[in-house]
C-alpha cells in the first residue's frame, strides 16, 4: 500500500512524534511518504531513511490566502507524482487544504486534540463541520475527543486510536548533569506555547525547592515567564527529549486542554508515576491512584501529589509498574499501527 502522511509543521512537537512513529513503522511493510511544511526541521532528523520525505514549503499554521494557495497546489502536485493508495491527514490546517484537494474516498483525518479547535478557534468548527464529509475518517486520540466532536454536531465516520509509540532510545543519551544535583528530578517536556502553563510548574517548584524541576523543550527565552526560582530550570529544545524520562522520577504535565500527550506515554514507556492536568484524554491514561494524578491547575495540588508519590516508596513502586502495565498493554505503537491499518484497509476495498 502507498501512504501518504501530511502534517502542517516540521518542528518537534506531540503531533509530529506521532506521525514520526506511525510512518517509521508503516514503512517496514508499505510505501510511506511524509509531507510537511514550514518549521525548523527538527523532525526530519527523526524519519527513518526508507520514508520518501517531502517538504511543502508554503503550507503553514498562520492563514494566509496566497500562501494556503500555493500549499494546497504543491499538495495537489505531490498527489499526482505519487498516486497514494490513502492519504492521512494530521492537524487541523493540514487537514483543511488536503479535504479540499485530495479524493475524498482516500483520506483519513486525526484530530491531535480537539479542544485546541473547540475551545481555543472556536470559530473555525463551521469548516470542521462542512468537511467531515470530506474524507472517509476522522479520528480522535482520545475517546474524550470523539465525544466532543460528537457533541458539535462532527459525527460521519468518527472513531478513536489511542495514540502509540515505541520506548524512546534512551541507550547513549548522555546523563545529565543537572539531573544528578537533586535526590529527585520532576520533568516536564513541551514547548512554551498554548496549551502549556509553565508558570504552573515554576509554582510547584516553588513549593517544593527541595526537588529540581527540569523543562525541555522551549524554543525561545524565558525572560517572560517572570521571577524563576533556583530549582527550575528550562534547558531548551533537545532532539530525543522523551529518552530523558528515564533520568527522572516523575512526569508532570501541566495544561491547560490536551488531546493525548505524547510525552505522557513516553514517560509511562519508562514506568514513570505521571502528575498531570486533568484535560483532554490525560485520564484515560493517568489513572487517579494507580499510576499518578490528574488534577485541576493549582500549584497546591500539584505539590501534595508529587510529594506523596516521591516520599512513599510502596506508592511510588506500584504506580511506577503501573505506568508501564497499561504502556505495554494500551499504548504501544503496534496497537496505534494496527488500528489505522484497519482504517486504511476499509477505504481501499
Amino acid at each position: 500500500m502507498k501512504i501518504l502522511q501530511v502534517i502542517t509543521q516540521s518542528e518537534l512537537g506531540g503531533a509530529q512524534t506521532v506521525v514520526v512513529q506511525l510512518a517509521n513503522k508503516l514503512s517496514e511493510s508499505h510505501d510511506v511518504i511524509l509531507v510537511a511544511g514550514q518549521g525548523d526541521g527538527k523532525m526530519w532528523e527523526l524519519v527513518n531513511e526508507n520514508v520518501i520525505k517531502e517538504r511543502c514549503h508554503h503550507l503553514q499554521r498562520s492563514i494566509s490566502l496566497k500562501g494556503d494557495l500555493l500549499a494546497a497546489i504543491e499538495l495537489r502536485r505531490l498527489y499526482k507524482k505519487y498516486k497514494p493508495d490513502v492519504i492521512h491527514l494530521h492537524s487541523s490546517k493540514a487537514g483543511t487544504l488536503g479535504r479540499l484537494v485530495f479524493p475524498a474516498k482516500k483520506v483519513v483525518y486525526t484530530v491531535h486534540g480537539f479542544d485546541s479547535i473547540r475551545l481555543a478557534f472556536r470559530k473555525f468548527l463551521p469548516i470542521e463541520r462542512l468537511l467531515q464529509r470530506r474524507c472517509s475518517a476522522i479520528v480522535g486520540v482520545s475517546n474524550y475527543d470523539e465525544q466532543n466532536m460528537r457533541s458539535e454536531n462532527i459525527t460521519r465516520n468518527v472513531a478513536t486510536i489511542h495514540n502509540g509509540i515505541q520506548q524512546p532510545d534512551s541507550n547513549g543519551v548522555d546523563k545529565l548533569e543537572i539531573f544528578e544535583r537533586y535526590a529527585k528530578v520532576i520533568l516536564c517536556i513541551a514547548r512554551l506555547q498554548a496549551p502549556k502553563d509553565p508558570h504552573l510548574f515554576i509554582e510547584t517548584a516553588r513549593l517544593l525547592p527541595q526537588y529540581g524541576f527540569i523543562w525541555i523543550g522551549n524554543q525561545e527565552s524565558v525572560e517572560h515567564l517572570g521571577d524563576i526560582p533556583v530549582n527550575c530550570h528550562f534547558l531548551g529544545n533537545m532532539i530525543n527529549a522523551g529518552a530523558y524520562c528515564a533520568q527522572a522520577d516523575l512526569l508532570m504535565l501541566p495544561s491547560n486542554y490536551e488531546g493525548l500527550p505524547m510525552v505522557i506515554l513516553e514517560a509511562m514507556s519508562f514506568g514513570k508515576p505521571v502528575v498531570a492536568s486533568n484535560v483532554g484524554g490525560i485520564s484515560e491514561i493517568v489513572r487517579n491512584d494507580i499510576n499518578g494524578y490528574t488534577l485541576p491547575n493549582r500549584a497546591e495540588l500539584f505539590a501534595h501529589k508529587i510529594e506523596q508519590i516521591l516520599t512513599d516508596s510502596n506508592l511510588y513502586a506500584k504506580m511506577s509498574q503501573n505506568s508501564l502495565n497499561i504502556f505495554e498493554n494500551e499504548l504501544t505503537i503496534d496497537r496505534m499501527v494496527d488500528g489505522y491499518m484497519d482504517i486504511y484497509k476499509s477505504i481501499n476495498k
